[in-house]
């Protein structure tokens, strides 16, 4: 099982604070099934700031350590990048990293309660250059929760859109929990990932995630996510199920 989305690294950001936090996530990891994850520190978001240099000696350093220990997980170098107007020119100074080594796919974060009225552009000049926006945990984001809809957009310029696995079982609450599942059904998001930030404290529900999707929604539906997801790291085109429109009556959910 493959993690996209993951503040393993320790002392950078929010997530793990150090080390021991770090092995105590490896092991949690793996005791979920997951085999890889990316490495996906915050980058820019206005109090961390982890360009692409410093991540990559972060994640060979906590490899060696996880190596040393015989844990069988295996991290890649990526960051949870926010959107800002800064974000191209952070780009031409080689700031800025992947899912994959051909630089093809890049975590996007938007602000909580808003999407900036700059993505549209900023993601056109993105795709110009031939790199795919995924927007990382639509629904907790407001205007998302508000009408899902309001990811056909961006679906239709070619982004993709990425779940986190702990709204799908509730962590976040009940409100997040039924927009994750419109999103599932409806196939406005693509992939699964954690966004795990410790053991204690926002935890990968991986294993949980993909069974109740499974129950829910199909087991193909499952596969598709998980295989999505390994796209993304080799950097191959990926192939998922045609989104759905959500009929205006739903909304009474929200």
């Amino acid at each position: 099982m493959i993690d996209l989305h993951c503040h393993i690294l320790p002392g950078i950001d929010d997530g793990a604070s150090s080390i021991e936090d770090s092995i105590d996530m490896a092991e949690k990891a793996i005791s979920q099934g997951i085999t890889h994850i990316l490495c996906t520190p915050h980058h820019n978001n206005g109090k961390y700031n982890n360009p692409k240099s410093e991540v990559i000696a972060l994640v060979a350093s906590l490899q060696d350590e996880l190596d040393n220990r015989n844990l069988p997980l295996t991290l890649l170098e990526g960051q949870e990048v926010r959107i800002t107007g800064d974000l191209l020119e952070d780009l031409k100074k080689d700031n800025i990293l992947f899912t994959d080594l051909d630089d093809t796919y890049i975590l996007i974060e938007f602000p909580t309660m808003e999407v900036p009225t700059y993505t549209e552009q900023i993601f056109f000049e993105l795709q110009a250059l031939g790199k795919t926006p995924v927007i990382v945990h639509p629904e907790r984001n407001a205007y998302f929760r508000k009408d899902p809809n309001h990811l056909i957009p961006f679906l239709e310029m070619g982004c993709l859109a990425q779940l986190t696995a702990p709204s799908y079982i509730g962590t976040f609450g009940k409100e997040i929990q039924k927009t994750a599942k419109i999103m599932v059904e409806h196939n406005l998001v693509q992939m699964v990932a954690s966004d795990a930030h410790g053991v204690n404290k926002r935890t990968f529900y991986m294993k949980e995630a993909y069974e109740q999707i499974g129950k829910d929604f199909g087991w193909e539906k499952v596969a598709l996510m998980k295989q999505v997801a390994k796209d993304l790291l080799n950097g191959d085109r990926t192939h998922y199920l045609d989104y759905v429109e959500i009929k205006k009556k739903k909304f009474g959910l929200f």
